[in-house]
């Protein structure tokens, strides 16, 4: 019998020793990761804090005045991201909501849901030769805003698509069938129980897809090209400028790297930084307010 103890006690000293090895393994790795995510941003902003001024942010670059500004660049990223969201978005939740909810499940869904994991581990360059040849040459488009927008839609695409769909199975049956039973339509569980259960998941797919689109050079240099120009505002040229030559700030970026201007390009990716982090600040405050006005109802 005291044999039996000492081994039970033996057994409970290991597993907690294990454990405390373990936990401490787990909030190192943590801890590792939020110190080099907060080193490159600190790195980042004590290179780039110091071109920035107004001029830096308000004008574009001018070899006559000997000046640099990056207002064309986060004009055309602004072009490219909204432009791409706007596309993208309803085409990826929707692919989303007819493969979980409408789709039966067969071998053509899991060929599909096995083609979007493919397509969403494509090097980017590909997608940028694919979209250089069809919608550059093809369709005629050029080196313009649009054909890099439809680039990185395809790009895009999958992460929408899956993360909306993994989002969608989180909802519980039980939701679907009691709101079957009091006789609501398939669209109206959809739209008022389904896709309000599954709002945060949404979100993190639209978040997942900006930081793929802010963060894509190779791709956007065979599509929308390297242009730095402000559209022009006669004659419509805000829409128009979505058929000209847009540069984004990583091309920008990439660009000023090439030719030496490092503090530049570092200013560069300091604005890219505040840009993602606002647009990721609206887009969860926008979620909450979502969350509650559908909660509600």
């Amino acid at each position: 019998m005291n044999n039996a103890q000492e081994h039970s006690s033996i057994m409970r000293k290991t597993t907690l020793i294990s454990d405390k090895i373990l936990m401490f393994l787990i909030y190192l790795s943590g801890v590792f990761t939020v110190a080099l995510l907060i080193g490159i941003i600190v790195y980042v902003a004590v290179r780039g804090i110091g071109v920035i001024d107004w001029t830096f942010i308000s004008t574009v670059q001018s070899a006559a005045k000997g000046t640099f500004g990056i207002l064309g660049y986060l004009v055309n990223t602004l072009y490219i991201i909204i432009l791409t969201l706007i596309i993208a978005v309803p085409i990826g939740i929707g692919a989303a909501i007819y493969l979980n909810e409408y789709a039966k499940r067969g071998r053509l869904v899991s060929l599909i849901e096995t083609t979007t994991e493919v397509l969403s581990g494509i090097p980017s360059i590909i997608y940028g030769l694919f979209g250089m040849v069809f919608f550059g040459n093809t369709l005629h488009m050029g080196f313009s805003v649009i054909c890099g927008s439809l680039t990185l839609t395809l790009m895009i695409l999958p992460i929408i698509i899956r993360t909306t769909q993994e989002s969608l199975k989180t909802v519980p049956d039980s939701y679907r069938q009691g709101a079957l039973g009091m006789g609501a339509s398939k669209w109206h569980i959809i739209r008022t129980i389904i896709l309000p259960s599954s709002l945060s998941g949404i979100v993190t797919a639209v978040i997942l897809a900006i930081g793929r689109i802010t963060g894509e050079s190779a791709a956007l240099l065979f599509t929308a090209g390297s242009g730095y120009l402000l559209p022009k505002l006669a004659d419509f040229g805000i829409f128009k400028h979505i058929g000209e030559t847009g540069g984004s700030l990583v091309v920008g970026m990439y660009l000023n790297m090439s030719e030496g201007n490092i503090d530049n390009a570092f200013g560069m990716a300091l604005i890219l930084l505040i840009i993602v982090l606002l647009i990721n600040m609206l887009t969860k405050v926008a979620s909450s307010k979502l969350n509650r006005s559908g909660g509600t109802q």
